[in-house]
């Protein structure tokens, strides 16, 4: 397993993490666990989760994939040092409501949010907490242009920073991160940190993949210049890159069949790259997941990429698969698709 730094935290990482928002709704605690001493034997030592999880978001199963990691590290207390665990605050929205009415990043949401994590992880500290997404209404989970600006927020980065901080000084966590985010919101708070002497952000946790290279955009070089840790979700596109649902080799059970919702990778636009991508995989005898995995990993803005699996199986699958080094040749020709087809799925 190859290791790299996380940001400028001095910790080191495996470039490949273990996903785990399925444990808890598709994946049982028996499998998750399974999953989390396979990931452990193959060298993969970065584990991420959130407090909302698992996905879809529901009243009943909010917290259960934290629960079900912290039940493991119950069973396996020495083995908690060998693992960095990153996870999230929920951010406002209405469909979160039953985790509190106000999910604004004050002081005592973020604590109560922080206490929970703690408790369901069974651990004293975290390695990484994020913030899962904007407070304030900005592009994030699909949307482009900027139609969203939002007047009514008062910027408040300086007193999350302090919050983030202040959890920092208690041992609680170790570093902090965020999440689905924009360049103005990376700048803006390693700016605060700069001129506060605070700790500002480590990692940046967005989707990156064939279908949605949208970090390109103005994050890319911010990762590389400011060292700030890319890392990278739903490289496989919910599946999709996969290749299994345009072989018809997809059941019921799987994730964009299974929920309807969850459309990010739906579109029409979305379904012809798959199939370009998936030509240029066959041609050159490889899989789809090989491609779409070793392309993620080879991108040097890419710090860790995460492996989200329903399976034992599957997870076994992507981790060999991630093994393939991509050549220059094929990165040639998957950017020549990407030209005629940018970004179906932002």
């Amino acid at each position: 397993m190859e290791f790299t730094s996380l940001g400028n935290s001095g910790i080191q990482i495996s470039k490949l993490a273990l996903g785990t928002m399925t444990f808890g709704e598709q994946t049982s605690m028996q499998e998750g666990h399974q999953q989390i001493e396979y990931a452990h034997d193959k060298g993969i030592n970065f584990m991420d989760t959130a407090e909302m999880y698992s996905v879809p978001g529901r009243k009943e199963t909010q917290g259960s994939t934290e629960k079900i990691i912290g039940n493991w590290f119950s069973k396996n207390p020495s083995k908690r040092k060998d693992w960095v665990i990153a996870t999230k605050a929920t951010g406002p929205s209405p469909l979160f409501t039953y985790i509190s009415e106000d999910l604004r990043f004050t002081p005592s949401r973020l604590t109560t949010a922080l206490e929970g994590s703690l408790s369901r992880l069974q651990t004293d500290y975290i390695d990484v907490y994020q913030l899962h997404w904007p407070e304030r209404k900005t592009n994030c989970f699909g949307i482009l242009g900027y139609d969203l600006h939002d007047a009514e927020w008062s910027d408040n980065f300086e007193t999350v920073i302090e919050t983030l901080n202040d959890f920092i000084k208690q041992g609680k966590i170790r570093h902090w991160g965020l999440s689905n985010e924009t360049p103005w919101a990376l700048m803006r708070c390693r700016e605060i940190g700069n001129a506060r002497h605070w700790n500002g952000p480590i990692s940046i946790q967005n989707p990156y993949n064939l279908l949605n290279r949208t970090f390109e955009i103005g994050l890319a070089e911010m990762a590389i210049r400011e060292n700030i840790a890319l890392l990278a979700y739903s490289p496989l596109a919910f599946g999709l890159l996969t290749g299994k649902y345009h072989k018809g080799l997809d059941k019921a059970s799987d994730r964009i069949n299974q929920f309807s919702r969850l459309s990010r990778y739906n579109g029409e636009r979305s379904k012809i790259a798959t199939a370009a991508y998936l030509q240029l995989a066959e041609e050159n005898q490889l899989s789809l997941t090989q491609l779409a995995l070793a392309f993620v990993k080879s991108r040097p803005f890419v710090t860790s990429t995460i492996l989200g699996a329903s399976t034992l199986d599957q997870l076994k699958v992507n981790i060999e698969a991630a093994e393939y080094a991509i050549s220059p040749d094929i990165i040639e020709k998957i950017n020549a698709i990407h030209h005629l087809n940018p970004n179906p799925a932002p």
